[in-house]
């Protein structure tokens, strides 16, 4: 049997799509409008809506190239297609929207709970997690992946690097998901673009519930200055390497962001991974095989396709700082310039097949957390290891599972996500 399948995915979707439309992504990635885009229109201009209009980067080798030259592209203006005046950005600065030095000092903050060598201390937490969410998953027989398995996990590891309750985690998720998920109706009661959030432009991700996020912030604040720990959030309490603290409103972006990071994305990976491999049980049996017989090289190169082929945060945006080319189109300064990892993952001058599900792809160096520029994702490390991990036991206990009806995908231009994803479990291992 081969490793992988081709084509993975039945449906590439229209090849005309207006992807900057958060309705469009409501049917899943519209692949074959960013493969007519690659090949006729690799820079191509695309009109909003509700926005000025922005070039749409759908090349990995100029993808690669523009997300490490900050001097030419900056973050400072957002990174994501809304438009925001002097005083929102001012208001809702993370080190996402930053670029070096600032952004370096700020992400030494907590750069060192999340490094390779760190991270492999917390496999048996994080193993030991895995089992409990199955274990209590499993015997249900039918259930939706998202809620029972794939949010419970990043969720729960979260809180513990944050130091916060169990108890708490569920609020969490709900944050999280009010946050990542602010143009989904299901995750919020003022989605934009659907509803006037003008109210709330002034708050991270033009959402209220920042507002009980940054009173939740406020409350572990207290209580780490009154009984110092060495969680994340002591460590954003800790002066930054200028000697300077965070402000109060610096800390409460800051945490609101790691709230937005820390599960949302990890869950959607691990769904579409799942969603993938029980539409072709054949690959499924392979990678099963390979955890029972103990081979972590093919456990690691599926990991890493599981997230070449979901490349859940579907773009970043950066801004032109000067008048500029890129293949020889012409690109002003002050131009949003987005660049979609989604289509570069997909590429076919860099990636072989890119449509097949291959679990022993080589040369993977994919751009689903960026790759290796100043705004690598800070979690990249974590996310690998859950991700690993929560196949390792699943593919231990189930021989065979299978969908158990229709799936939904997330409203969301900038987050590529199945929110629900009915799941029967056929045969559990003996």
């Amino acid at each position: 049997m081969t490793t992988w399948a081709e084509p993975y995915l039945d449906d590439l979707g229209p090849d005309d799509a207006n992807i900057s439309d958060h309705d469009v992504w409501t049917h899943g990635v519209p692949h074959a409008t960013f493969a007519r885009l690659r090949r006729d229109e690799p820079v191509a201009w695309i009109d909003e809506v509700d926005g000025r209009g922005y070039w749409a980067v759908t090349k990995y080798d100029d993808a690669f190239r523009i997300s490490r030259d900050v001097a030419t592209f900056t973050s400072s203006q957002g990174i994501r297609l809304e438009d925001m005046e002097p005083d929102e950005l001012e208001a809702r600065c993370t080190m996402m929207e930053m670029d070096p030095p600032d952004h370096t000092r700020f992400r030494r903050l907590v750069s060192r709970g999340f490094t390779p060598r760190v991270v492999n201390t917390y496999e048996a937490a994080i193993r030991a997690l895995a089992c409990e969410v199955l274990d209590r998953a499993l015997p249900k027989g039918r259930f939706d992946f998202v809620t029972e398995v794939a949010q419970e996990l990043p969720m729960r590891m979260l809180g513990r690097m944050l130091g916060t309750s169990d108890a708490d985690g569920h609020q969490l998720v709900e944050w999280g998901d009010a946050l990542l998920g602010n143009t989904d109706p299901d995750f919020t009661d003022y989605p934009v673009g659907l509803v006037d959030t003008d109210e709330f432009r002034f708050m991270p991700f033009r959402s209220p519930a920042t507002v009980e996020i940054f009173e939740y912030a406020a409350e572990q604040a207290a209580k780490r200055r009154e009984c110092p720990a060495t969680d994340v959030i002591s460590q954003l309490l800790a002066p930054t390497t200028d000697g300077t603290p965070l402000t109060d409103l610096e800390f409460k972006n800051f945490f609101t962001l790691l709230i937005a990071a820390g599960n949302d994305t990890t869950r959607y990976t691990m769904t579409h991974g799942l969603w993938v491999l029980m539409a072709h049980p054949g690959v499924y049996d392979i990678w099963r095989a390979a955890v029972l017989a103990g081979d972590e090289g093919l456990t690691a190169t599926a990991t890493e396709e599981v997230l070449r082929a979901s490349s859940v945060t579907t773009h970043f945006r950066r801004t032109a700082t000067t008048d500029t080319e890129i293949r020889g189109t012409k690109v002003q300064a002050g131009d949003k310039v987005v660049l979609y990892y989604v289509s570069a993952d997909h590429d076919e001058d860099r990636f072989a097949h890119p449509y097949r599900f291959d679990l022993a792809r080589p040369d993977n160096e994919h751009m689903a957390f960026g790759r290796n520029g100043p705004h690598l994702c800070l979690g990249a490390w974590l996310a690998r290891m859950e991700i690993r991990v929560v196949f390792e036991e699943l593919l231990r206990r189930v021989v065979r599972i299978e969908q158990d009806g229709p799936i939904e995908w997330l409203r969301s231009n900038f987050i590529s996500g199945i929110k629900h994803l009915p799941v029967s479990v056929v045969e559990r291992a003996t």
